[in-house]
C-alpha cells in the first residue's frame, strides 16, 4: 500500500500546484486589472481618487433616477417589462441584493457618453465583479440550503413519529414517505420552470428547485432502503433495481438542477452496492453498475462542463476497486479490468474527450504562461489527474498480487496500457502518460523483487527420503513461482510503439508534450527489460534479452533520425533527438550486457561510445559525442563493481600483458581518439570531458598494472606497500608533468586545472602516506641488502627530485603558490630522504623506531642537516629560487634548535663540542655567503639583490 499513498501524495502535490499557480496569475490579473483602470483615470484627466470617484457615482445616481416617471401599478404581482420600463432581471436584482436596473431611456441617453469616454481612454476599464452582501449570502443561499435539509428531516421525522404512535401501518408509513418524496420533486420541477432566470444565474449553488429535488431524491432512497432492510417488502434485486433508478434519476436531473444533484446521485449509486446484501455477490454485476453510474456521471459533466463531480466519481471507482481487491474474499481480475477500460475509454471520449484549451479558455488567462505550465494545467486537469490516479492504483495492487492471483499480470499490463495509449492519443492527457509510466516501472518492480512477485515465491514443506524408521522431518525447500517473462518483454514493446506513436502525434500540437513523451518512450520500456533480465535472465548470455534489447535500440535510433529530419541545422535544444538517441544508445548497452559477459563487454561499450562520436561525420547531432562520455561512466561502473574486469579467477598473473591492460588501457585509448577525433567539434565542453577522462582512465590503467604486479598478480583490498604507492606518487607527478604539456600545446581549461588538482592531491599522498601511514620508521618495513638502491631511493628520493623538477617546469606557468607548494614538498622528501638514511647507516635495514637513537647518530643528523641547508642554499642561489632558499633557511634553523635543545642534553664529551663548533661554523659560512655573494659590492656600487624574483 505504500505505493499507493505515494502516489496520493503525488496527486495531492500535482493539484496544490495547479491552484497555486492560478491563484498566481488571478493576484496578477488583479493587479493589470487595477492599472489599467488608473491608467485609463488619467487618459479621461482624473485626479480625484478612486473612491470619492465611486462616491459621487453613487449619489448622483439616485438624483437621475428620481426626474425619471414614476411606472404605473398592476394589479398582477409579476409587472411585465414593456409596462414598467425595467425588465425581470432588474426586479430580480433589485430583490436579492443586486444594483438597481437601469431604464431604458437612461441607458439610451448614456450611450453618447459612454462612446465618448471609450474613444477619450485607450485602455479599457475591466469591471469588477460587486462583491456579493453578506443579507444576500444569508437570505439567499444559506436560508435554502436549510430549509431543504429542513425538509428532509421533516420527512423522516414525520415517518418515526408514525411508526412511535403506531398510526399507520409501515406500508402507509413508507408509501405515504414515497409520495412526500415524490411531490418534493415536482414542486422542485414548477418551482424551476416559474424561477426568474436571473436567480438562476445568480444562486446557482443555492437553486430552490435543485435543493427541493435533492430532498426528495434522499427520500424516496431512504423509502426503498427502509423497504427493504427493516421490512423485508422488497428483495435484493429489486431493491438494487429501485435504488440504482433512483440514483440515476437523480442524475438525470442534475442536468436541470446543477452540479450539487449530480454528486448527491453519485453518491447514492455509489453507497447502493454497499446497502444491498446477495448470498451469492457477483463481480460482474458490481462494476457493471458501477461502470453505468459513471458513464452516466460523465455525460452529465460532459454536457455541463462539470469537473468537481467526475472527479468524485472517480475516486469512488479508485475506492471500490482497491477495497475489492483487497477485502474481497475471491478475486475476479477480468469485471474490474473490464469495469478500468470502460473508464480510460470514457475519459478519452466522453469527457475530457476531445477537448482542447481552445474549447474551455481558462478564466485566468493562462494562455499567456510558458509552454511547462500549459501542459501542466490542461483543461479539466481535475478529471484528467483523478482518472490517473484511478487506474493507477489497481494496477499497482494488482502487480504486487502476481504470481498469487490468477491473470493479476495480464490485468496489470492492461491497465498501463490503457492509460498509455489515453495519453498519447489526447492531448490535455498529461497526468495519463506520467502516471502510466509511474505504474509501468513501479509495478513491474513490485512484481521482480517486491513481496508478492519474489522469484522464490513460496515456500513448500517436502520430506526428504528416511534412512532408518524414524520419521522424516519436512524441510522448507523454495518452489520457483510463474514469472510472467515473455509478458514484460511484451510490455516493453507495446509501450515502446505507444510512445513512438505519442511522440508524432504531439509534434505538431505541443512541443512540450511531445517532449516529455520522447523521454518516456525509450525509459519505461528499457526499465521494464532491465529488471527482467537482472531477475530472470541468463547473466552470461541470454539471447532472447539480448536481441530484444538490440531491436528496440535500433528502432529508437531509427526513430531519432526520422523526427530530426529538416531540424539539424535548426538551433536550441531538440529534446526528442537527445532522448531517443540516448534510449538507443541504452538498450545497445544492455544488449552488450545481455549477450557478451566480461572483458567483450567492457570493450564491448567502449568502442560503441566510440562509434557513436565517429557517427558525427554522418549526422552533425549534439548528443552524439556525449554518448562516448556515458560509456566511459558504465566502464568506470563496471570497474567499480568488478576491477579484474574477468574475474578474481580468471585473471592471469602475468605482470603487464594480462587482461587488465585491454579493460584499463583500451578505453583510454578510444577516449583520447575520440576527443582527437571532436578537435574541431563547436561545443568544447565534450571535448575537455572526453581529454579530462582519458586521462583518468590512462592513470587508472597504470596503477592498476602496478598494484597487480607488486602483488603477485593478485588485486586485493589489501593496504599497499611503500614501494607500490611509491609508483602511483611518481604515476601522479608524470600525469602532472603531462597534463601541463598538453595544456601549453593546446591550452584548455581540463589540463589547467587538472593538472594542478593532480598535483595537489599527490602532496596529500605523500603527507598522508610516505610522512606517516607508510613511513619505515613507523611500520618497520625492511628497506633491502643494498645501501643505497632500496627502498627509501624508491619511496623519498626520486619523488622529491621529481617535484623539483615539477616545481620547476611550473614556474612561470601555474599560480606561485602552486609552484611554491611543490618546491617545499621536494624538499621535504629530500630531507626525509637524508634522514632516514642515516637512520640506516648506522641500525641497518631495520630502522624501526623501537631502536632507539645512538649518540654517534644523533651528531650525524646535526652535521648533515646542516650541510643539505647549505646544499640548498646554493641550489636556490644558482636556481635564482626564493622557495628553496627559504626551504634551506628552515632546515638550518631546524638544525639550529636541534643543536641548543637535543645535542646538549643527549651528547657527551668530544661530540657535544664538535656539534656545537660545526654549527658555528656553517651559520658564519651562511652569514659570509648572503654577505658577499648576495649583498656584495659590484664595481660601481651595491649590487642589486636578487631575491626579488621568484
Amino acid at each position: 500500500m505504500l505505493e499507493i499513498l505515494s502516489l496520493v501524495a503525488i496527486g495531492l502535490a500535482l493539484y496544490t500546484l495547479n491552484a497555486s499557480r492560478n491563484s498566481a496569475q488571478k493576484l496578477g490579473e488583479e493587479v493589470m486589472r487595477l492599472k489599467r483602470e488608473v491608467e485609463a483615470l488619467k487618459a479621461e484627466g482624473v485626479t480625484a481618487p478612486v473612491g470619492t470617484t465611486a462616491a459621487e457615482t453613487a449619489e448622483a445616481a439616485p438624483e437621475e433616477a428620481a426626474e425619471e416617471p414614476a411606472p404605473a401599478d398592476f394589479a398582477s404581482p409579476w409587472p411585465t417589462a414593456q409596462a414598467t420600463g425595467t425588465d425581470e432581471a432588474g426586479k430580480g436584482r433589485s430583490i436579492f441584493g443586486g444594483g438597481p436596473a437601469v431604464p431604458a431611456e437612461a441607458a439610451v441617453a448614456s450611450e453618447g457618453a459612454d462612446e465618448a469616454v471609450a474613444t477619450a481612454s485607450a485602455v479599457p476599464v475591466v469591471a469588477a465583479k460587486p462583491k456579493e452582501s453578506f443579507e444576500s449570502r444569508i437570505g439567499a443561499r444559506w436560508a435554502v440550503w436549510v430549509g431543504g435539509i429542513a425538509l428532509a428531516l421533516g420527512g423522516i421525522f414525520m415517518v418515526k413519529y408514525s411508526i412511535e404512535a403506531g398510526l399507520l401501518s409501515p406500508a402507509v408509513r413508507l408509501s405515504l414517505a414515497a409520495v412526500f418524496g415524490l411531490v418534493l420533486m415536482a414542486v422542485g420541477e414548477f418551482v424551476r420552470r416559474r424561477t426568474l432566470p436571473v436567480i438562476a444565474n445568480a444562486f446557482q449553488n443555492a437553486m430552490i428547485p435543485g435543493v427541493l429535488t435533492a430532498a426528495g431524491a434522499i427520500t424516496l432512497f431512504a423509502v426503498t432502503y427502509v423497504s427493504y432492510e427493516f421490512y423485508g417488502y422488497f428483495g435484493p434485486l429489486t431493491a438494487f433495481v429501485l435504488l440504482a433508478a433512483v440514483s440515476f434519476a437523480t442524475i438525470g436531473l442534475s442536468l436541470l438542477h446543477g452540479q450539487a444533484l449530480a454528486g448527491l446521485g453519485l453518491l447514492a449509486s455509489l453507497v447502493t452496492p454497499a446497502l444491498v446484501a446477495t448470498e451469492e455477490p457477483s463481480a460482474w454485476g458490481l462494476f457493471g453498475f458501477l461502470s453505468v453510474a459513471w458513464l452516466a456521471t460523465f455525460a452529465a459533466a460532459r454536457i455541463r462542463r462539470w469537473q468537481v463531480v467526475p472527479a468524485l466519481a472517480n475516486a469512488g471507482m479508485a475506492l471500490w476497486a482497491v477495497l475489492y481487491l483487497s477485502e474481497a474474499s475471491t478475486v475476479a481480475v477480468v469485471p474490474l479490468l473490464f469495469a478500468m477500460l470502460v473508464l480510460a475509454l470514457g475519459h478519452g471520449l466522453i469527457w475530457p474527450g476531445s477537448i482542447t484549451a481552445e474549447d474551455v479558455p481558462p478564466a485566468t488567462g493562462a494562455a499567456s504562461a510558458d509552454p511547462l505550465d500549459r501542459l501542466l494545467a490542461p483543461p479539466a486537469v481535475a478529471v484528467s489527474l483523478t482518472g490517473a490516479l484511478t487506474l493507477t492504483f489497481p494496477a499497482l495492487v494488482l502487480a504486487n498480487a502476481v504470481p498469487a492471483l490468477s491473470r493479476a499480470d495480464y490485468g496489470f499490463a492492461a491497465i498501463v496500457m490503457a492509460l498509455a495509449v489515453l495519453g498519447a492519443l489526447r492531448g490535455w492527457a498529461i497526468y495519463p502518460a506520467l502516471f502510466s509510466a509511474i505504474a509501468a516501472v513501479v509495478g513491474v518492480g513490485a512484481m521482480v523483487v517486491g513481496p508478492g512477485g519474489l522469484l522464490f515465491d513460496d515456500v513448500s514443506i517436502l520430506a526428504p527420503p528416511a534412512l532408518d524408521d524414524t520419521a522424516a522431518l519436512p524441510l522448507p525447500v523454495p518452489v520457483i513461482a510463474v514469472v510472467p517473462v515473455d509478458l514484460l518483454l511484451l510490455l516493453a514493446v507495446a509501450y515502446a510503439a505507444v510512445g513512438l506513436a505519442a511522440v508524432r502525434l504531439r509534434m505538431a500540437g505541443s512541443s512540450a508534450f511531445a517532449a516529455l513523451w520522447s523521454l518516456i518512450a525509450p525509459a519505461v520500456p528499457f526499465a521494464i527489460l532491465a529488471l527482467s533480465f537482472l531477475n530472470f535472465g541468463n547473466l552470461s548470455f541470454d539471447l532472447k534479452h539480448g536481441l530484444l534489447a538490440v531491436a528496440l535500440g535500433l528502432v529508437f535510433f531509427c526513430a531519432a533520425e526520422a523526427f530530426s529530419r529538416g531540424r539539424a541545422e535548426e538551433g536550441g535544444l531538440f529534446v526528442p533527438q537527445w532522448a531517443l538517441a540516448s534510449g538507443g544508445f541504452a538498450f545497445l548497452v544492455l544488449a552488450l550486457h545481455a549477450m557478451t559477459d566480461g572483458l567483450a563487454t567492457t570493450l564491448g561499450i567502449a568502442f560503441l561510445g566510440a562509434a557513436a562520436v565517429f557517427s558525427t561525420r554522418l549526422r552533425r547531432w549534439p548528443v552524439l559525442p556525449w554518448l562516448m562520455a556515458g560509456a566511459a561512466a558504465v566502464v568506470a561502473g563496471r570497474i567499480g563493481w568488478e576491477p579484474t574486469i574477468v574475474g578474481a579467477a580468471n585473471l592471469s598473473k602475468t605482470p603487464v600483458f594480462n587482461p587488465l591492460l585491454a579493460g584499463y588501457g583500451i578505453p583510454a585509448a578510444l577516449l583520447a581518439l575520440s576527443a582527437f577525433e571532436l578537435r574541431r567539434w563547436p561545443e568544447e565542453r565534450i571535448r575537455n570531458l572526453l581529454q579530462a577522462l582519458a586521462s583518468l582512465f590512462l592513470l587508472l590503467t597504470a596503477a592498476i598494472l602496478v598494484r597487480h604486479g607488486m602483488n603477485g598478480g593478485v588485486l586485493d583490498s589489501s593496504v599497499p606497500t611503500l614501494g607500490e604507492q611509491s609508483i602511483y606518487t611518481l604515476l601522479v607527478i608524470g600525469a602532472s608533468a603531462v597534463l601541463m604539456s598538453l595544456d601549453l600545446k593546446s591550452p584548455s581549461p581540463v589540463f589547467r586545472y587538472g593538472s594542478m588538482v593532480v598535483g595537489g592531491l599527490s602532496v596529500l599522498s605523500i603527507l598522508s602516506a610516505h610522512f606517516v601511514g607508510l613511513n619505515p620508521y613507523f611500520t618497520g618495513e625492511l628497506l633491502g641488502k643494498w645501501p643505497f638502491i632500496d627502498l627509501l631511493l624508491i619511496g623519498y628520493l626520486l619523488p622529491g627530485i621529481a617535484y623539483g623538477g615539477l616545481a620547476f617546469h611550473a614556474r612561470g606557468r601555474r599560480p606561485m603558490p602552486y609552484v611554491i607548494m611543490l618546491a617545499l614538498t621536494g624538499v621535504a622528501l629530500a630531507f626525509a630522504w637524508v634522514t632516514l638514511s642515516v637512520r640506516r647507516y648506522w641500525h641497518g635495514e631495520g630502522i624501526a623506531n623501537w631502536k632507539g637513537f645512538l649518540q654517534p647518530e644523533t651528531y650525524t643528523y646535526s652535521v648533515v642537516w646542516l650541510l643539505l641547508g647549505v646544499l640548498l642554499l646554493a641550489v636556490g642561489s644558482k636556481a635564482d629560487s626564493k622557495s628553496i632558499r627559504l626551504a634551506s633557511a628552515g632546515l638550518v634553523l631546524i638544525a639550529v634548535v636541534k643543536v641548543f635543545l637535543i645535542d646538549m642534553a643527549n651528547l657527551e664529551g668530544i661530540l657535544r663540542a664538535l656539534s656545537f663548533i660545526g654549527l658555528g661554523a656553517v651559520l658564519i659560512g651562511i652569514g659570509l655567503f648572503y654577505q658577499k655573494i648576495l649583498s656584495g659590492k659590484s664595481g660601481t656600487g651595491e649590487k642589486a639583490e636578487l631575491n626579488a624574483k621568484a
